[in-house]
């Protein structure tokens, strides 16, 4: 084969510094003293996991104050994936939330070799991420902009430059690329070594060769350990496990579910050159050929991410310490081959080993922290994606100020292990998923792609049905919910491949959709949305409900309430409409994805001892959104009842017979601002309601429409959705909500004081509405999301979504305003005036577009304007 001829294979196994050495580490560290004494019999904290996100944990919490704290490693410390990481620190991530964790790992390791005495071999390399197509360019453009606003310095370089910074490179397939400067190499065992030395100078317990068997709960608590030395009662445990935090989850006498899996992961070791690398040769990312290479002793490291990964360890758990797997020179000789044609100076350098190790990757290739839903107590961090060296300092640091304060500094919902369910936990949906996440890994990822395997999971009643109209579907908390409708006459082929910074395909379907709405009715099935209900058989389901949630919800029967569930900082946990279906009985909405996260956080503060019944019937109701002026016309006709403003007011709800069916809960209420009505039906009528609306609404113009046309509906209107523009940290003072409050009822509720605080001081970031003015939607780059946002000049924040508006014939962003004080950078308060005497630019992968910021929408403004314009055009033509 060809890497035989090219290259001679040397067997013999050679460390990097670091990577065996353990012992003058350990010394300087008390491990080996713990080590050798009997176990605690108790500790307030227990982190299983001597890994790099165990000791930066452990490492942070008692910087934090918190002493009592037990470290157990199954094997030797940093003797797991830490061990065979590849030691590249970089911080270009898509996500702003992983771009700030790497950040901070890298500022902390830059100064822990200083504070330890510990040889880390930090190394400031910096990294180059290469483009061969211009798809790949305007990826990186765009997270060169984020970059740049956080402080990370960056920036698009052309391919000549990168061949003056990395000689060896073969460039002439180049289109550009980024540069990082200040991106590092690292030993990442060492770095793990010098965390737990500074843990264990702080008061950290560290013992070594001592397996947990089981976390011991009661009442949904953790209560301690049981290890094979012993058991440790505890107050808080944190799986830091790896690999094996999947089952020591589900090990629990209360299993806690951490959808991870693990894969081959393959990188070659080099000879040094005749001539050495130096030291501070730049990290190359070459995502278009899959592979990633960086210096080692002064010759080659070089992996990648393949893409037909190996999943390993589905049936169960494996060796205590992570020993190099079989090499796989067959399934390596792909990314040996990028390599080659990125660097064909090394067929002739000799290579020394194929390293083969353990790598683990989660079901969305985003890592999982935060507390379990089902157990307090009980923290997780793990499922790095490889990238553990990267987020370890800067994840261990959040979890930490969790576990401390009860809530991280930054926004981290992205990462919350209660954005999954039990749904994902399926042994054989995990493998399949990882086999389509380590590619991803490198492949190029548009706006709006979705993944492929695990689908299908959870549907509507509904499915086959819209899948027979052309519906397309995208995944959402593992429910399959329909984007838009492919028409008879559209090449449905050509969508599908249809990936694009630009202007999609799909730009003319979702168009007819939303025009639909606005002048007749469409159907929207939006079966996925979280439902619960809460019931007493006293008044103590209001009672609860008033303190939890931030609007009044003593109304008449058959009201609806927009409100939520804030927490004590005055932030949303939770964003849902309410309705009182009798004195002692409500029915709540929230999104999709907050089914975990809304009951974990209803369970954990509603009384322990009450009489209230929280019951989840999301799998109970079909949803079916009919929105347009004439979907009052459609539901008089089925239900023969008057659903005119004047009988069925706007937020009104009542059990009514639609067609056959009795108890459909109809509610007159959109999600979008336009006209309609919402109908909740028991999923035994689902199919029958369906057809008659669609037989009945034939008349007056009806279709089926998808979440695209909604996302536009919504965001022309000003409708921020909870998980995209709003979270834990956005209070209701923040984005235009302040009617949603009982402020001024004198009634207690979580989060008033820092509301009332909040209305004395002012807002320090405002919400606001972004209308781009000098964007051409056929030419132009679009916006999507996480877009910087220039006031004057000067960074104000970023988009939080963004959606074409068919009826302003704009593009609309909506994003966080925010007021950095010039001279310190501090924030200030944000007024209204200081929004509205702005000039405003949004910077679209590196191409800046001015804008219009409102602080209210203006869909009906550009209705009349457009409106006026076209009579103008008609006594002209009149004329």
């Amino acid at each position: 084969m060809m890497f035989y001829r090219l290259l001679s294979i040397v067997g013999r196994q050679r460390a990097s510094p670091g990577w065996q050495n353990w012992s003058s580490a350990r010394n300087s560290a008390s491990a080996a003293e713990a080590h050798s004494m009997a176990l605690p019999t108790q500790a307030q904290v227990v982190i299983c996991g001597g890994g790099i996100m165990g000791t930066s944990v452990a490492y942070h919490l008692s910087k934090m104050g918190w002493k009592d704290i037990v470290l157990l490693e199954q094997g030797r410390l940093a003797a797991g994936s830490t061990r065979f990481c590849a030691g590249i620190l970089s911080t270009a991530r898509h996500l702003t939330i992983e771009q700030k964790m790497a950040d901070y790992s890298n500022k902390l390791y830059h100064q822990l070799e200083q504070e330890t005495g510990i040889q880390t071999g930090y190394t400031r390399t910096g990294s180059i991420f290469l483009a061969q197509t211009q798809d790949r360019l305007i990826s990186l453009k765009r997270i060169n902009s984020r970059l740049n606003v956080i402080g990370i310095p960056s920036e698009i370089i052309s391919p000549k430059k990168v061949a003056e910074l990395h000689h060896l490179l073969n460039v002439h397939d180049l289109v550009g690329a980024m540069h990082v400067p200040e991106d590092a190499v690292v030993s990442s065992a060492d770095v793990a070594l010098a965390l737990a030395s500074a843990a264990s100078q702080n008061g950290v317990q560290i013992y070594d060769r001592t397996s947990v068997l089981h976390v011991m709960v009661k009442k949904g608590q953790v209560t301690g350990v049981e290890t094979d030395k012993g058991q440790i009662e505890c107050q808080y445990f944190v799986n830091c496990a790896g690999q094996w935090a999947y089952e020591l989850g589900l090990s629990n006498e209360e299993p806690v579910s951490i959808p991870l899996h693990a894969c081959e992961h393959f990188y070659l070791l080099t000879r040094p050159l005749e001539t050495p690398l130096q030291s501070s040769t730049p990290t190359i990312v070459d995502a278009d050929g899959r592979i990633y290479i960086r210096n080692w002793q002064g010759g080659i490291l070089s992996g990648g991410f393949e893409k037909n990964p190996k999943p390993i360890f589905t049936e169960g758990k494996n060796q205590l310490e992570i020993q190099n797997l079989q090499e796989d020179w067959d399934h390596f000789e792909p990314l040996l081959s990028s390599l080659l044609r990125r660097m064909p100076e090394l067929e002739t350098l000799e290579i020394m080993k194929l390293v083969n190790c353990p790598e683990t990757f989660t079901p969305d290739m985003r890592c999982i922290m935060g507390e379990s839903p089902a157990v307090q107590g009980y923290f997780v961090l793990a499922g790095m994606n490889s990238a553990g060296l990267s987020f370890g300092g800067g994840a261990g640091k959040y979890l930490a100020e969790w576990m401390v304060h009860g809530y991280p500094s930054e926004n981290v919902w992205e990462l919350d292990l209660k954005r999954f369910g039990a749904l994902q936990s399926s042994r054989t949906f995990l493998r399949h998923r990882v086999m389509e996440v380590m590619p991803l890994m490198y492949d190029l990822k548009v706006p709006r792609w979705d993944f492929q395997t695990g689908r299908q999971l959870r549907t509507s009643p509904l499915y086959d049905r819209l899948d027979a109209q052309g519906a397309r579907w995208m995944e959402k908390h593992g429910f399959e919910r329909p984007k838009y409708f492919v028409p008879p006459d559209k090449d449905l082929l050509a969508l599908e491949q249809s990936k694009t910074f630009y202007k999609p395909d799909w730009f003319d379907i979702v168009e007819s959709e939303v025009k639909c709405c606005k002048e007749a009715v469409c159907v929207i099935d939006m079966s996925s949305f979280t439902k619960f209900e809460i019931t007493s058989t006293g008044d103590q389901a209001l009672e609860v409900l008033q303190y939890l949630f931030s609007n009044d919800l003593d109304v008449p029967v058959g009201h609806i309430v927009h409100t939520g569930m804030l927490n004590e900082g005055g932030g949303y946990e939770n964003d849902c409409s309410i309705a009182r279906l009798n004195k002692r009985s409500f029915f709540m909405i929230s999104p999709t994805d907050q089914q975990v996260h809304c009951w974990a956080w209803l369970k954990k503060h509603m009384p322990k001892d009450s009489n209230l019944l929280l019951e989840d019937v999301t799998w109970k109701y079909t949803a079916l959104n009919l929105i347009g002026p004439r979907a009052v016309d459609v539901l008089s006709e089925l239900s023969y009842a008057p659903m005119t403003p004047d009988h069925f007011p706007s937020l009104f709800c009542k059990e009514m017979s639609v067609g056959y069916a009795n108890g459909i809960r109809v509610m007159s209420m959109t999600h979008t601002g336009e006209p309609g009505f919402m109908l909740y039906i028991p999923i035994e009528y689902a199919l029958h309601v369906y057809n008659e609306v669609m037989s009945v609404g034939q008349k007056y113009g009806i279709r089926n429409a998808g979440y695209y046309a909604l996302r536009s509906l919504r965001i022309e209107k000003f409708f921020a959705f909870w998980g995209q523009d709003i979270n834990n940290l956005t209070t209701p003072l923040e984005c235009g909500r302040e009617s949603r409050v009982k402020l001024e009822k004198g009634m207690d509720f979580i989060g008033r004081d820092a509301l009332l605080l909040q209305k004395q001081n002012g807002v320090y970031k405002r919400l606001t509405m972004f209308i781009l003015d000098d964007h051409d939607t056929d030419l132009d780059l679009w916006p999507w999301w996480g877009e910087p946002i220039y006031r004057n000049g000067q960074y104000v924040g970023k988009t939080t979504s963004s959606a074409y508006s068919y009826s302003l014939e704009r593009h609309v962003c909506l994003g966080f305003v925010h007021n950095f004080s010039e001279d310190t950078g501090e924030e200030q308060v944000v007024t209204a005036d200081f929004i509205n005497r702005g000039e405003y630019e949004i910077d679209i992968a590196g191409y800046r577009f001015q804008a219009k910021a409102k602080l209210y929408p203006v869909a009906s403004l550009f209705t009349q304007k457009r409106r006026k314009d076209d009579m103008e055009l008609s006594d002209l033509h009149g004329k």
